[in-house]
């Protein structure tokens, strides 16, 4: 018993220590930069009267409605005019394009056309405002109202700001003579609240059709800075996507004798399709700690306190308490599994009528490693149930993107580029996994330089505001955006 007692001791002894080992060697991946002279000396200009120009974009009502809706086209045309308006340099020097009917394509000539090109994504459409809600805004969803130090309306979080941003930063760079040496093209999707198949997919099947290719980066919205978000850290954390997870929604139908209330079967359709839903959510996706999410980790946990050091330098060991602690929060779940959300029930015309069908809409975010097939008969597999069928509602699934490369000269870039116009900063910096979905997705599998970050601040209480009430964003984040993408332009000069 003794001896036995003693190699228990021992065994813990030596694993101790090597965890201890594992977290002292467990080194920062942070890359650390001196800003250029010139920007110390005279950091990146904002053009005047910029948020004012984003709040005048926000009162174009350009909002997406799923098929057959079809898109708000004048006040798309109305918005191209008005861009054509502002940014006379822009069109008057770059080439652009309509495609897909109101997708805006332009094309920046480099000095090398030998070079890889970069492309600069945004989405001029935004989500609806749900009816009856309106007067629960401070300032009307599309007043285009500046106030408090906020820019307040619908999409500029979510994405007019991105669109904006980019065209001050050319604008201004043109104003100055500049010219990049590689070519830049400038992609603006019209349907990305609804998929991006008519916008964001057709500019890049046309772009490949031109034999366009090999992308130095590729660069849309996805990521933010956010601050008081990242457990184990205090300061602000840039996190950049470098995959986006796969998205299908599957319709489950039960069928059951019809009939009289007053003699009802022992389970109705309704009963029927209630339990398949319950059984999804009794039986989740299981949690897996791989791609975008660990990679993650890699970069915060040399950051943050030494128990938590401790943890994601030892996942051979930890992984299941790493797991269950970051499954405490509907994000950390979401970043570990492929979520399940019924979002849609309908069933019945009269209270004393039996419903002869009970349709239900479950939506899934494919964690990559799995496929809108695989999430497929996982679902039919659980539910199991001969009188209930399994369908691909709105036809469209898709699957997870490819994992963008952390070591790249690309990403690299994105996170420099934020810390030069950001000299000071206690910023870290770190790739994560997009939980929802973006145009990016288009290009991912034709380049592994694709990433998904918008500089802007995104503070507690912020993503409640994105697709919902009240959605806003600071004056100060605008003129941040502005300033990363005039130096971006200028750093892929150097890719």
């Amino acid at each position: 018993m003794k001896r036995a007692l003693a190699l228990a001791l021992l065994l813990l002894l030596v694993l101790g220590g090597v965890a201890v080992s594992r977290t002292l060697f467990f080194g920062s991946r942070q890359d650390v930069f001196a800003p250029p002279a010139e920007l110390a000396a005279e950091p990146e200009p904002v053009p005047f009267g910029a948020a004012e120009r984003l709040a005048t974009a926000l009162t174009f009502r350009t909002v997406s409605l799923p098929p057959p809706a079809p898109p708000e086209r004048e006040e798309f045309r109305a918005l191209h005019l008005w861009l054509t308006e502002t940014y006379p340099r822009v069109h008057e020097t770059l080439a652009r394009e309509t495609v897909g009917e109101l997708s805006l394509l332009y094309t920046w000539e480099g000095v090398d056309p030998s070079l890889a090109p970069v492309v600069l994504m945004g989405h001029q459409d935004v989500v609806p405002v749900i009816p009856g809600t309106e007067d629960r805004w401070t300032h009307p969803p599309f007043g285009g109202v500046i106030a408090d130090g906020w820019i307040w309306g619908r999409g500029a979080m979510d994405d007019k700001a991105t669109v904006i941003a980019i065209l001050e930063s050319v604008e201004s760079l043109l104003a100055e003579g500049f010219r990049p040496r590689r070519t830049i093209y400038i992609a603006f999707g019209h349907d990305e609240e609804v998929g991006g198949r008519q916008g964001a997919q057709k500019i890049a099947d046309l772009l490949e059709s031109r034999r366009v290719g090999d992308y130095a980066l590729v660069l849309d919205e996805g990521g933010a800075i956010t601050e008081g978000m990242m457990p184990g850290t205090d300061g602000p954390v840039a996190i950049i996507g470098i995959a986006e997870k796969g998205y299908v929604s599957l319709e489950l139908v039960a069928a059951a004798e019809g009939g009289h209330s007053s003699t009802p079967p022992e389970s109705t359709a309704i009963g029927i399709l209630s339990r398949a839903i319950q059984r999804l959510e009794d039986d989740p996706f299981p949690l897996r700690i791989d791609g975008a999410t660990r990679e993650m980790l890699a970069f915060v946990g040399p950051e943050a306190t030494f128990s938590r050091r401790l943890a994601i330098a030892n996942l051979w060991l930890t992984a299941p308490l790493v797991k269950r602690g970051m499954a405490n929060s509907p994000g950390g779940s979401a970043s570990l599994r492929t979520t399940t959300a019924a979002t849609m029930f309908d069933a019945g015309v009269k209270d004393n009528v039996l419903p002869i069908t009970a349709r239900a809409v479950v939506n899934f975010r494919i964690l990559p490693g799995e496929t809108v097939e695989s999430v497929t008969e996982r679902v039919r597999a659980v539910v199991d149930d001969a009188r209930i069928t399994i369908d691909t509602a709105f036809g469209f699934g898709q699957d997870p993107s490819p994992i963008s490369d952390v070591e790249s000269p690309a990403f690299r870039l994105v996170g420099r580029t934020l810390r030069e116009v950001l000299p000071g900063e206690e910023l870290l910096v770190t790739p994560y996994l997009v939980l929802g979905g973006t145009d990016a997705k288009y290009y991912a599998p034709r380049s592994r330089n694709v990433f998904r970050f918008l500089p802007v601040f995104i503070r507690e209480g912020d993503m409640a505001r994105v697709h919902g009430t009240n959605e806003r964003l600071s004056v100060e984040s605008v003129d941040l955006a502005i300033r990363y993408f005039r130096r971006l332009i200028r750093n892929t000069d150097e890719l």
